[in-house]
């Protein structure tokens, strides 16, 4: 095993704040009518075959009187609303979509802008030039790196300035005293500040040991510093200029009659921030392991602890020989399974564990209610790659993208970035666009999805009372190396007040984050009596910022010249991602993150005794041993590939529970293995559109209504309302189980019953199935480990569905009650206890109840929706974070940055 230099930073943030936001563009953009001359003379070898999409637009900025018109008059400021029709249509156009037509639902991602789409021109100082296109997209040229990286600090400063800010207060814990004290303000700095509670001088150290790592690392240090330095020039000039964010004066930063007031100048630490918030989302994967300790115990004391355990470990489905995986060709990479006899595994009492306050002396209106949690770290984003042996033109073809949730502005912005040392174009977050992050350069293209391999183990500490009187589960110390060491105290303490953007009351509270050497405490118990504290240990914890080399040399055409050099590359993000590469010949794959050495008796699923550590591990600045390049899932030429946040390889760990013999995952392997095992050759074209209607694709109906109906046709069907269903989900079935609109724009479903049957019926099948056998309390538990369903109507309008649920157990067990094989089989037969006859009767009853359920109580409403509204239940909301809102459209199950690649040639 080696120690490597760290270096990191992406991710992806789903989460929704109460906060009026938007952005302002420059209002001294001048007209060009022709700027071709301007731009330098730059390889493409797409050839008009690259394309991207990033809805709703490009523009995120909205002045005072641009936010007031909208609220008046329905009007949106240009170019802040221009992507959302393409993205939106292909729902319904996609069974049309050819490689010609493709830029009828794609924007045309070719480097350059063509002469008569040349809408405007900054020179924000003279070693740079930003070019915008008719989509408002940002060309960024420069004629040294300092300027091409001004340039990028000014340019999302123009499109993201609010955006960035909001960002930067939420990473610190500090949102309700900068945007207002509405609940999802609170939540979102409550689950980021519990997720990376630190100081300014840790933030700094960050930026200190990237700075002095290398040459490398010094070249982003200052790449870094122009870029806000690009920032803060647009911040002086928009305040001067009276053309800021309007949402400075709707939540009283500045008045709007005198221009008093500030709006902070950007620090390096900000940069950390933003970039531990992004991490945060979908970074890092692990974690959960009290949660898995309590379902573990509820189930032993159902079945007893033999066979409990036996019933336990095949529900965790760690690496299920039944489940789709991206490397597909019998590559073993062994990591992060249990072992056989497991030791040091720090199981609780029953009933001890309670979750580490984090919120205290709550005052005003941070007393009138308690706040949902965020949700945190939902995995998203999908890939379909084929290599050139299979593609019509015998160059390979990608379509692929982050599904980062939809916002307005949208958490991504577009760019180009062309300088010394750097040619790219694609997105990046707002606040970390010095870099294209996904996207394409001069002949490769690259993206990537959430992997979430495990990198997070809880550790139990003894609690203890340096004066040696007895600890409690409240006492703030703890034995560590043989010593009682008080914990760290990091906290905020927030107040906010009543402003014209958020009318919450007056309020405060403090934020207390306790934080031992394994990181900050999320829960307290006991065992055997004694008091501890489980600690989170995150590999990226104090190292947010070490992936900076990864994306410097994605975005520098003379370190990616091959495959080979992009996965070496691709190592050097310290975040859990599933890296996909494209260029003329090669089609690549690399899963990158700091993956720490554990002993060999170590459990990562559950939480462990201290002092079983990581190989290596010096808690001073928590650094490891982590497994070398050659560990890691990768792969070149594979026949093809997809992602979709399921499993990588074989023998490589799971470390949630959905990865299972149904996954999302099989909507686009079913639909990519069989153009490769028919023989069609693939096209731009044809990719696309097994994208698209995998995106629109039911789950349940695809992969578990088929063997639902194999049981119920073991005897005919005699109720007469059950029989009715069945037949309705038989015909969508047999029609695609999709959920697709009877036209563009009626927003009816065909087969709309069908869905509404099936979106009833779920729940109460999975209870019936499982909770008899399981009992209450233990599947109770395990829904918490594990949520039941997650279909387009339950996963709060924000598009990614079918990522976690009991859809492989319910296959599995019903295969099993059937008689057919099933490998990796569950510990028992629970549908009507492995009778089959039983069993039967437990799906007849249920989906007799489901289509007796109204379409009122099934779709109860929401904001958005009226009850009943099935479309509108499904249908995507772009979450204001700002001033500027936009219509809702239809579900799509499908990335929010897209690009669509083939090259041509090479350099």
């Amino acid at each position: 095993m080696t120690m490597r230099t760290r270096q990191g930073t992406l991710g992806i943030l789903t989460g929704v704040t109460a906060v009026t936001a938007a952005f302002t563009l420059a209002a001294s953009l001048l007209t060009v009518p022709q700027a071709r001359a301007e731009e330098p003379v730059i390889e493409d070898h797409c050839v008009g075959q690259c394309s991207d999409i990033l809805p709703p637009g490009q523009n995120g900025n909205a002045t005072l009187a641009d936010i007031l018109a909208h609220r008046a008059l329905g009007t949106r400021p240009a170019h802040s609303a221009d992507q959302l029709g393409e993205y939106a249509a292909l729902e319904t156009g996609y069974r049309g979509l050819t490689t010609d037509t493709i830029n009828e639902f794609f924007n045309d991602a070719s480097f350059g802008v063509p002469e008569d789409e040349v809408t405007s021109r900054t020179r924000p100082r003279e070693d740079v030039t930003i070019l915008r296109d008719r989509l408002g997209v940002p060309h960024i040229y420069g004629t040294t790196r300092e300027g091409t990286e001004f340039g990028a600090g000014y340019a999302a400063a123009q499109d993201r300035l609010w955006l960035m800010d909001v960002l930067r207060h939420v990473g610190r814990g500090q949102l309700t005293p900068f945007a207002g004290g509405a609940e999802g303000n609170r939540s979102l700095e409550q689950q980021f500040f519990s997720a990376a509670p630190y100081t300014e001088e840790e933030l700094r150290q960050q930026i200190d040991r990237v700075a002095n790592s290398g040459p490398r690392g010094a070249r982003g240090f200052a790449d870094a510093q122009a870029y806000l330095e690009g920032i803060n020039a647009y911040i002086r000039d928009a305040h001067r200029g009276r053309y800021f964010p309007g949402e400075y004066v709707l939540t009283g930063h500045v008045d709007a009659i005198t221009n008093r007031g500030e709006i902070e100048p950007f620090r390096l630490t900000d940069l950390v921030v933003i970039a531990s918030v992004i991490g945060a989302q979908f970074g890092a994967g692990g974690g959960g392991e009290v949660e898995a300790a309590i379902a573990k115990l509820a189930i032993q004391e159902r079945y007893g602890l033999e066979r409990g355990e036996e019933i336990w470990r095949s529900m965790r489905e760690e690496d299920d020989p039944e489940t789709v995986r991206t490397l597909h060709d019998g590559q073993s990479f062994p990591y992060g399974k249990a072992p056989a006899d497991p030791q040091g595994v720090a199981m609780p009492d029953p009933g001890s564990v309670t979750r580490q306050r984090l919120v205290f002396d709550p005052e005003g209106s941070a007393e009138s209610a308690d706040v949902p949690a965020a949700t945190v770290r939902h995995g998203m984003s999908n890939a379909l790659v084929v290599s050139g042996r299979h593609t019509e033109s015998g160059n390979p073809v990608a379509v692929f993208g982050p599904q980062t949730g939809y916002f307005a502005p949208q958490l991504l912005m577009l760019q180009e970035l062309q300088g010394p040392g750097i040619s790219a174009r694609g997105a990046s977050f707002a606040g970390l666009s010095m870099y294209v992050l996904l996207g394409r350069g001069q002949d490769y293209a690259w993206s990537a999805t959430t992997s979430a391999q495990d990198v997070i183990d809880t550790y139990a500490v003894e609690l203890c009372e340096p004066s040696g009187a007895p600890a409690t589960k409240e006492s703030n110390a703890y034995r560590f190396r043989g010593e009682c060491v008080p914990m760290e105290v990091v906290e905020r303490r927030n107040s906010w007040r009543p402003t014209v953007a958020d009318g919450t009351p007056a309020g405060s509270y403090t934020l207390r984050s306790y934080r031992t050497a394994y990181g900050p405490v999320t829960h307290r118990a006991t065992i055997e009596g004694k008091p501890v504290a489980y600690a989170a240990l995150r590999s990226s914890f104090l190292h947010e910022v070490d992936s900076l080399i990864g994306f410097q040399l994605f975005n520098d055409p003379g370190a990616i010249r091959s495959a080979r050099d992009f996965q070496h590359a691709a190592h050097e993000v310290n975040f859990t991602f599933n890296w996909f590469y494209v260029d003329a010949d090669d089609a690549a794959y690399f899963n990158s993150g700091d993956n720490p050495v554990r002993p060999s008796t170590m459990d990562p699923s559950l939480p462990v005794h201290a002092g079983l550590d990581w190989q290596g591990w010096n808690p001073d600045g928590n650094t490891a041993d982590y497994t070398p390049f050659e560990q890691h899932p990768n792969s070149v030429n594979q026949d093809y590939y997809i992602s979709w946040n399921n499993a990588l390889a074989e023998d490589y760990a799971a470390a949630g529970y959905e990865k299972s013999a149904v996954h999302r995952g099989d909507l686009l392997d079913r639909r990519v293995r069989e153009f490769v095992a028919d023989g069609t050759p693939v096209t731009r074209g044809n990719l696309t559109r097994a994208m698209a209607e995998a995106g629109l694709a039911d789950l349940r109906a695809e992969r578990v209504l088929p063997v639902l109906l194999r049981v119920l046709d073991t005897a005919p069907v005699t109720d007469p309302a059950a029989a009715a269903a069945i037949e309705k989900l038989r015909a969508w079935l047999a029609d695609g189980g999709l959920r697709t609109q009877t036209r563009a724009g009626s927003r009816t479903y065909r087969h709309a019953d069908a869905i509404r049957i099936m979106d009833a019926w779920w729940p109460l099948l999975v209870r019936a199935q499982f909770e008899p056998g399981l009992g209450g309390a233990a599947f109770t538990a395990m829904t918490r480990v594990l949520k039941v369903d997650e279909a387009p109507s339950g996963v709060d309008h924000r598009g990614s569905a079918y990522q976690a649920g009991w859809w492989g157990y319910v296959h599995k067990d019903l295969r099993a009650v059937l008689g057919e094989p099933v490998a990796g089989p569950l510990g028992d037969t629970f549908c009507g206890g492995g009778d089959l006859a039983a069993c039967r009767q437990v799906l007849v009853d249920t989906v007799r109840q489901a289509a007796a359920q109204p379409a009122s109580e099934v779709y109860p409403g929401d904001e958005h929706c009226s009850a009943g509204d099935q479309w509108c239940a499904d249908s995507i909301v772009h979450q204001p974070l700002g001033g500027i809102t936009h219509r809702k459209i239809g579900t799509q199950n499908r990335p929010t940055y897209q690009q669509v690649v083939e090259f041509a040639s090479r350099r």
